[in-house]
């Protein structure tokens, strides 16, 4: 295996890693929080403090992994063009692990509040629960200001992986869709919430970019570039 192969299989494993995001972004989003009902979305808080727990556990993970991925990017791509490997870094790690930790901020919040603390009794029950509910929805408003971020870091990553030369250009037209479709995603959320459903369903086939990189990193990795022929 090659040192370019070798360090191609440990950002593909790192990005691995990064699997954990679902836990909190989708499991317990749909598991535990009912929309429009803060009583019932608190009860199940309350009924699964360690699952959301987890969540929170996760969300610091992901964010902190996030780091170290950027960096094994940064190691495969920097020959390639390192002012770009840094833009990458910076809009992979750098604005989006502090989101993430400030984030987790809204649950801890919320958890807080469902559990009902003896320094909240001023509070009664229903005026707790829809401050958890409050909090629950900043959290989401915080994932859709990261969710600019998820999408912008591919660009510059694609533009990397299509002109690397040791991966496929294909890989790279992917990522830079894929970014197209994250900050779609992420200012019909902000802006026009009624059509985010409609603009999910017509980002969906492209949103499989990032899964497309990190198993071909993992299985593949990368091809070493051949030398050019010296002209006599």
């Amino acid at each position: 295996m090659t040192s370019l192969s070798r360090s191609a299989r440990v950002a593909g494993l790192l990005y691995l890693t990064l699997m954990t995001a679902p836990l909190r972004l989708i499991y317990i989003q749909d598991k535990l929080i009912v929309s429009g009902n803060a009583a019932a979305t608190a009860n199940n808080i309350a009924a699964h403090q360690t699952l959301f727990r987890l969540g929170i556990l996760s969300d610091l993970f992901t964010a902190t992994m996030a780091i170290f991925l950027t960096l094994a990017l940064y190691r495969l791509f920097k020959a390639v063009d390192q002012g770009l490997a840094v833009v990458m870094v910076i809009l992979g790690a750098l604005t989006v692990t502090p989101i993430y930790f400030l984030n987790t901020i809204n649950d801890a919040a919320a958890l807080l509040l469902v559990r009902g603390a003896d320094f909240l009794a001023a509070f009664d029950k229903p005026q707790r629960e829809a401050l958890a509910m409050l909090f629950l929805r900043l959290h989401n408003h915080g994932v859709l200001v990261n969710e600019v971020f998820w999408g912008l870091w591919l660009f510059p990553f694609g533009l990397l992986v299509y002109r690397s030369r040791f991966l496929p250009r294909l890989l790279g037209v992917w990522l830079i869709l894929n970014c197209c479709a994250y900050v779609a995603l992420s200012v019909t959320g902000l802006m026009w919430p009624h059509y985010q459903a409609r603009v999910w369903n017509a980002a969906f086939p492209v949103m499989f970019g990032e899964l497309a990189i990190m198993l071909w990193l993992i299985v593949i990795g990368a091809k070493e570039r051949q030398p050019v022929a010296a002209t006599a």
